[in-house]
């Protein structure tokens, strides 16, 4: 097996991996800049094809369909440094479903590190055997150790399939990638943003960055509403709203909003708080989530004002769960 040990994620791959959650979230509209970059990046055009392709087994053809004409509008303003890429040719496994199985079959065991044979449904195992790891892996514009790259980003900007994002980790170390450029994946992602799957616009960096431990950004989204958007750990100071109320609204990503004297209570999207005038509190987001939510004041008096205090300390953030 070729490993990468050592190795760090090259221009390349982060360009394959950001069109591949983006794409996965069905951000239409980030994706089509993704591509450019990813082009200007190395990544060539029927790898990218072959991408969008390959998530259809994950995100469903609606998706692949719409990233594809993503990549087809980019195109018409083709640039010279584009990459074509190697010739596309049919896999000799379309035409024999038995060899697709047994390369599904070897592909899938070393995936997974062992054979995997799903018996609760049969209908399920024959379709990831023979089609996602057969007809599939046997695609020549990635390779397996690239489709799990693309997989791992993929799956990183869903919702809810936690169990099939932490196997798809140990399966990208098993296609080839070191254990360490799977967790720099992760962490790039997340750092750049790509896996806060969100509708609402992130913003410029925040001015008011000086009462805050870590990058915030903030956006106004008109009616007096702002959106602030915290990057993983970011938190912002303890801090009291004199003479007004202030609202929070989660929606998107996961965090905390913790009173003084009081235990922190989690945030997720649909989350609201009303905080009352005069109480000492704070607010961000978690260790391992990026975090997003709606801010405006009611029942602001006269002579209303914020009063900013002493940071939330890593003792103290560190005991969250």
């Amino acid at each position: 097996m070729i490993t990468t040990n050592g190795q760090t994620l090259t221009e390349r791959q982060r360009g394959l991996a950001a069109c591949a959650c983006l794409m996965a979230q069905g951000d239409m509209e980030r994706l089509e800049p993704a591509v450019r970059q990813a082009l200007d990046g190395g990544v060539s055009i029927n790898e990218l094809k072959e991408a969008f392709s390959q998530l259809y087994a994950y995100t469903g053809f609606p998706r692949s369909l719409n990233a594809l004409g993503v990549l087809s509008k980019v195109l018409e303003n083709k640039q010279s440094n584009w990459q074509e890429g190697k010739p596309w040719t049919r896999p000799a496994e379309w035409d024999d479903a038995r060899k697709a199985y047994e390369l599904g079959v070897k592909n899938q065991t070393q995936l997974s590190g062992r054979p995997f044979d799903y018996v609760f449904c049969p209908q399920d195992d024959y379709y990831l055997k023979s089609h996602l790891f057969g007809d599939i892996f046997a695609g020549n514009q990635l390779s397996a150790s690239d489709r799990e790259i693309v997989t791992v980003a993929a799956l990183s900007g869903l919702e809810g399939v936690t169990p099939q994002l932490a196997a798809h980790k140990q399966g990208a170390v098993n296609m080839g990638n070191s254990q360490q450029l799977v967790d720099e994946l992760c962490r790039w992602l997340c750092d750049e943003g790509y896996t806060l799957n969100s509708k609402w616009a992130k913003g410029e960096r925040n001015p008011y960055g000086k009462y805050f431990i870590g990058q915030s950004y903030l956006a106004d989204v008109g009616g007096g509403v702002m959106n602030v958007t915290f990057e993983p750990r970011c938190r912002n100071n303890w801090h009291i709203h004199h003479k007004q109320v202030q609202v929070l609204i989660c929606v998107a990503g996961r965090g905390w909003y913790q009173e003084w004297g009081k235990e922190p209570q989690e945030m997720t999207p649909g989350i609201v708080i009303a905080i009352p005038a005069e109480v000492k509190h704070w607010h961000g987001a978690a260790k391992d989530s990026w975090f997003q939510h709606l801010t405006y004041h009611k029942d602001v008096q006269e002579g209303a004002s914020n009063e900013w205090l002493e940071p939330v300390t890593d003792n103290l953030y560190d005991k969250l769960p």
